[in-house]
Parts: structure tokens; C-alpha cells; sequence
């Protein structure tokens, strides 16, 4: 066990939501004074991308029952739900055993969701070819129902088999090759290596109900509830707590891994987090994604709109394109940027702030609050989809706004 210090506090200070949306505001705040290195902020736009976003909603969902942003909706083709397909076939002893399920699907599913490049195609069992997040989405699903992630060939909707997971598992279950190339598939590779080894190393946090496997987090959950309730916030708080070993090569701080978490040199601090900008893109992902199943086990899970927008590149080129966030130096456009530089770092940053604000006119609009469309819904109904309609607007193959070289284990 690390020793409590200073320096150990202020890192933990970081794994969390509200650390995410602080630093974020903070950001904004001097974009707002013109005082940011690589943008502008021009907040007069955010009413016409309101606007915009609020069509891309009403056309896609008219009654506007938007269902939360997650890794579930991507399990939908053509109004077949895809999951709900092999689990209402699945003979699952009791409900416990189908979440433990759902959470290693979601798990996985949203691990190796980390952007798949202009490119890449899955061509699904109906001849459907499909891209981007939705076909990761797809192609893993198949390979979790396949067994392709478990022990047990008899027992294939598991995935306690993450530890010796070799790249050419992902290469043939993702159909990658020469002429159908994905980003970052070794280090997609590594990191479900890395969450395997972390589950194998923990069986009090992931096997307190079964053999250890990530959806043995599902029990964690269930055990932290009071009353049966539990906040979003706290699914996030130990999704970084327990799950912080796996994210390769990135900060630490007192032997703490920070995971999604960078240096601007704008976020000043007294402490040892000067400059530490935490976005956790991934993790809230999965948190949010961790919800459904958390609440058809019978788990209430409360204050949704704790964890934050999410700093991805959809969300991000939305804020581009409509010209809030315009760049100071236009060639930056041109070049391809490391995940890690001051301008990817600012751009996120400042999409997690901007979503808020964004959020906030879309409820003053629909004369709705934060529990009647929280930001899950929003990004749903929403940012996503706007961000990506405007992206095939803009470019011939629908790439971000702004090119950042991704090793396939942050976006």
C-alpha cells in the first residue's frame, strides 16, 4: 500500500468528475479572456449549435425520450438490438450472473473503442459493413459471443480471458488486414492484456461473487449502493480507483496513475497538480455505459449529470466546425497532433466545459433540468451525432476537424 503524503492526496484530488469539470471551467474561463495558447472561444455561436443539436434530437427521437449516451445504443442495428438477442437466449442462472455478463461486454466493448480511423470496415454476419465506433461496437459483441474473450468454450459470455490476449485475436475478430487497417490495434491489444493482469491481481475487488473477471465489478457496485442506490459519480470514482494500473506510459503522481490525465501549461495550481488537466474520456464512457445494466439489475443509480460531456473528438469537431473554438494559427489544421500537446489537451478540455454551457441553453429551451435530460441524453440526442454530421458535411471521409495521432487507447 502507497503511503498517505501530500502528494498522494492530490493525486487522488484528480481521479474523479468533479476534478475533470473544474479544470475544464478553468480552461474555459481563460479561453473566454482570450488568454488560451492554441484558441479562441467565441461563446456567441453556442445558441446556433443549440439550435442545431436540438434538430439532429427531434429528428432522431420526436418525443424527445432520449436513452443515455452508451455503448449500448451501438449494439443496435437497424432497430435490432443485437445484445438483447444473445442474452434473451443465454440461460442465465440468476439476474447476477447476466449483469456480471453485461458488464464484461461493456468492459471490453468500450476498452477497445478508442477511435478506428477513416478506413477501417467490419463486415458484420448480414453482409452490413459498418464503421468507426459503431463496428468496433458490432465486431466485439460478436467476439464476446464467439467466447473470444473466456476460459471456457462451454461459457463464452465472460471474458476472464484478457491476460494472454494476443494482437492476432483482435486482427481477425476486427477483419483488420493490409487493405482494411486499424489504428492502435497493438495497443488495444496491450491494454486488455493490462486489464486482465489487473483483474488477476485483485480477486477481492473483481471475484467476490465468481472467478475474477471486469464484470466482477458489478458486485462492487452493488455492495457500495446504500438503499439500494448509488451515484454515477461513484461508478467513475472506482472505475479510476481500481482500473488506474492498466493505461500504458501516461503521468503518475506519488505512484498513483493518473490515466487520462495531461499537462497545460495554463492550469496552475499551488500543489503538486500544477499543470494536470484530468479528462478520463474512456472511463466516463464506461461509466455511463455501466448504468443500464447496474438498473435493470434493480440498482437506482442517482445524480447522473455528476460526470461530465465527454472530451472526444465528436464532441470537440462540433465546437470547431461551428466556429466557438476556431485555432489561432489555421495551419494547425494541416498537421497531425500527439494526444499529448498543449493544443489537444486545450481542445478537450475546453469541449468538456463548452458541454456543459451547451446543456445548459438546450434545458432552457425544452424547459427541462438536469434530471429530466442530463448530460447523458444530451450527448445521446445530441452533441454526438451534430459532431458527426457536421464532420461528413466538412470532409470526404468524416474525420475530426483536427488530427490527432491516437494509439487506439484514449479516443
Amino acid at each position: 500500500m502507497l503511503p498517505v503524503t501530500p502528494d498522494a492526496v492530490a493525486a487522488l484530488s484528480l481521479l474523479n468528475a468533479e476534478a475533470v469539470r473544474t479544470r475544464a471551467q478553468h480552461l474555459l474561463a481563460l479561453g473566454l479572456e482570450d488568454k488560451l495558447p492554441h484558441f479562441r472561444v467565441d461563446p456567441s455561436r453556442l445558441d446556433a449549435v443549440a439550435d442545431l443539436v436540438l434538430d439532429v434530437t427531434r429528428k432522431a427521437y420526436p418525443t424527445l425520450d432520449v436513452p443515455f449516451h452508451s455503448r449500448w445504443r451501438h449494439f443496435v442495428r437497424q432497430g435490432e438490438d443485437r445484445w438483447a438477442a444473445i442474452d434473451n437466449q443465454a440461460s442465465w442462472p440468476n439476474k447476477a450472473a447476466r449483469a456480471r455478463a453485461a458488464f464484461d461486454l461493456a468492459i471490453v466493448s468500450v476498452f477497445l473503442d478508442a477511435g478506428a480511423g477513416p478506413s477501417w470496415r467490419y463486415r458484420d454476419a448480414s453482409g452490413e459493413t459498418i464503421g468507426r465506433s459503431e463496428g468496433l461496437a458490432i465486431a466485439s459483441l460478436d467476439m464476446f459471443a464467439r467466447g473470444a474473450f473466456s476460459s471456457d468454450a462451454r461459457d463464452p459470455l465472460r471474458a476472464d480471458a484478457l491476460e494472454q490476449l494476443h494482437a492476432d485475436v483482435l486482427r481477425q475478430g476486427l477483419q483488420i488486414s493490409d487493405t482494411n487497417p486499424l489504428v492502435g490495434v497493438e495497443g488495444r491489444a496491450d491494454l486488455l492484456r493490462r486489464l486482465g493482469k489487473t483483474v488477476a491481481a485483485n480477486p477481492k475487488v473483481f471475484g467476490m461473487k465468481d472467478s475474477p473477471r471486469p464484470g466482477g465489478l458489478f458486485d462492487l457496485f452493488v455492495a457500495l449502493a446504500e438503499d439500494g442506490c448509488i451515484e454515477a459519480a461513484t461508478i467513475l470514482s472506482e472505475l479510476l480507483r481500481h482500473l488506474g494500473p492498466i493505461w500504458p506510459s501516461r503521468l503518475t503522481l506519488a505512484g498513483i496513475p493518473l490515466g487520462d490525465c495531461w499537462r497545460h501549461p495554463a492550469m496552475e495550481t499551488a500543489d503538486a497538480t500544477n499543470e494536470l488537466v484530468p479528462l478520463h474520456k474512456l472511463s466516463q464512457w464506461l461509466a455511463y455505459s455501466l448504468i443500464e445494466p447496474l438498473q435493470d439489475y434493480g440498482i437506482i443509480v442517482t445524480a447522473i449529470d455528476g460526470l461530465t460531456g465527454l472530451a472526444e473528438y465528436r464532441n470537440g469537431g462540433l465546437f470547431v466546425d461551428t466556429d466557438v473554438l476556431t485555432l489561432r494559427d489555421l495551419t494547425e489544421q494541416n498537421r497531425e497532433h500527439d494526444v499529448a500537446s498543449t493544443l489537444v489537451v486545450e481542445w478537450r478540455a475546453l469541449t468538456v466545459a463548452l458541454l456543459d454551457r451547451l446543456a445548459a441553453r438546450l434545458r432552457e429551451q425544452l424547459h427541462m433540468d438536469a434530471n429530466s435530460l442530463p448530460l447523458a441524453k444530451v450527448l445521446e440526442g445530441g452533441t454526438w451525432a451534430a459532431g458527426r454530421l457536421l464532420a461528413h458535411e466538412r470532409r470526404s471521409d468524416a474525420s475530426p476537424p483536427i488530427r490527432v495521432v491516437s494509439d487506439g487507447t484514449v479516443f
